[in-house]
Formats: C-alpha cells, structure tokens, sequence
C-alpha cells in the first residue's frame, strides 16, 4: 500500500516550485490562483527570492504547502494513495490532496495558520530544541520538572524529539538533558514554540477559521499528528486539526500505525526528503521515495 506524505516548515528552498510552473498549464493556473487568494505575488518570492525571505512565516508556509499539493495535483491518475499524512503544516496539505479540503480552502487556513502563529511568537518569547539520543520518556519527564513552559513538541523518530516552550525553560531543559546522557539538545532556529501551549492564541484564532470552513469525505484516511491514528470522519479531522497547534507532532507513531495497517511505500509529495529520511528511521524495512511530474 502507498502512504503519500506531506512535508512541514523548514523545506523550503529558493526557487522551488518554479520546475512545476514551466512544466505544467494546471500548475501555472493554480500558482496564479494562489497569488490573487493571498493578495501579494507568493510565487515572486517562491522562484526568485531569497532563503531569507522565504524563511519569514507567512511567506514559508503557504510555499510550502502550495509546492506540495500543486505537486500532488499535477501528478494526476499517478497520485493514488491509499493513506496520507502530514508533518505538522504538511497536514493541511495532506488534506487537500485526499480531498477532504478545496484548494482555495486550505491555502487560506495555511495562511491564516501562518499569521496566527507569527503573533503568537511575537507576544511570548519563546523557542524549540531538538533532543538527540536520548529515550522519550526520559525527555518527558525532564520537561515536566523544569519550572515554566516547556514540552515534548516533535517525536520525530526513535532517539530524535523537538522540545519546545519559553526561552528560559528550554534552556534549562536543555542543560538537564545533556546532564542525563542526550548525545545533542541544541536550540532551533525557528521564532516561537509550536506545538506547546504558548500557541494556544493561535490555536483559539485558527479554530474559528476551521470551524468555518467545508471539510468533505476524503478519498482515504489520514493519519493525524494529534492521534497518530487513521481518521476519515470530517468532524474529527477537524477536531484534531484545531487541537494540532498546542499539541506534539506524533510523527514516529503515526509512520508506526501506517505500517501496522498496511504500508509498504512512502511517497514524499513537495520540497526536501527529510520525511523520508525519519521514515528510514522509525522502520528501515519500509522503502521511500520521491514524487515527480
């Protein structure tokens, strides 16, 4: 069985998508769609801009996700999963490609996610770290005795979990961390601490949206962050999806349940390969690969 997934921030990469415009009519069409949906030329920024200034949020997510599921929709009768999933952001993608959302739809909530998260980071100072070598469980507990905010954010694969909260905890953390044998706890370059509940504004801000927004019957299940568990129903997709902001990126169990029920094969649908580099972590045995027009 062929599990599709979809990338989250911290792909991009100057001029992506710009391969998928020149190739494609269905592409060009829905990158100029993009531009008139977002009010400002995404696709500028996208082929010819900066790392830098693809590196802002408002910019990295929606080129992110629109590199992914323009991928996806130009691959045409090619694309045939049979499940989904999507790394944090990469969810909403994942959700348009099993048609559980419009392309219009979640090219606004990944904007509207983007901007929310973006105020979020500017009212609490606040970071992420990645953890390695070390089991979860000892993470977790260390999180849980340090004063302030800080929780396990990312299980990424065995041996390799993004903490997250304010500054002054995640430093702490990490202090401990090496203290109990971590082989690395090194703070990430990213503006705020998601998937903690210092984004529970972003949360509360984006669940309006969601709520206000058609989620269809998918073409097959996804596997959401929040629950690492097949979903098809569209009230719990979007129950998980509003709960995702606040809550880990259950990635290892997710790729561990996509096994047990089945999967063999694991497409990455947009820019980079780091998911099929965690896949070959969490199962060796399982084989990758990367999607191509």
């Amino acid at each position: 069985m062929k599990a599709y997934i979809f990338p989250g921030q911290g792909a991009q990469f100057p001029g992506m998508g710009k391969d998928l415009y020149e190739a494609s009519p269905k592409a060009k069409q829905l990158f100029d769609q993009a531009n008139q949906i977002l009010g400002f030329d995404i696709t500028n920024i996208m082929f010819d801009g900066t790392a830098d200034e693809l590196k802002e949020t408002k910019v990295t997510q929606p080129a992110i996700f629109l590199h992914s599921v323009i991928l996806a929709e130009v691959m045409g009768n090619s694309f045939k999963p049979d499940m989904v999933a999507g790394h944090s952001l990469g969810e909403i993608s994942a959700l348009v490609a099993n048609k559980t959302l419009e392309f219009s739809d979640g090219l606004k909530l990944v904007y509207k996610r983007a901007l929310a998260m973006q105020k979020a980071c500017e009212a609490t100072p606040s970071t992420m770290a990645a953890v390695l070598g070390l089991d979860d469980k000892r993470v977790e507990e260390i999180c849980s005795e340090i004063p302030g905010t800080v929780v396990a954010a990312n299980y990424n694969c065995p041996g390799q979990l993004v903490i997250s909260g304010d500054i002054e905890a995640v430093g702490k953390a990490c202090e401990k961390l090496k203290e109990a044998g971590a082989r690395r706890a090194l703070i990430l370059p990213v503006g705020g601490a998601f998937h903690s509940p210092l984004m529970e504004p972003a949360r509360e801000e984006l669940a309006a949206a969601i709520e206000a927004t058609k989620f269809s019957e998918p073409i097959c299940p996804i596997y959401q962050n929040v629950s690492s568990l097949a979903v098809t129903d569209p009230s719990e997709i979007k129950k998980n999806l509003i709960s995702q902001l606040t809550a880990p990126v259950k990635w290892t169990q997710s790729i561990q349940n996509m096994i047990k029920d089945g999967a063999t094969e694991f497409i990455e649908v947009g820019p980079g390969n780091v998911l099929q580099g965690l896949v070959k972590k969490i199962d060796n045995s399982a084989a990758t690969g990367k999607a191509e027009i």
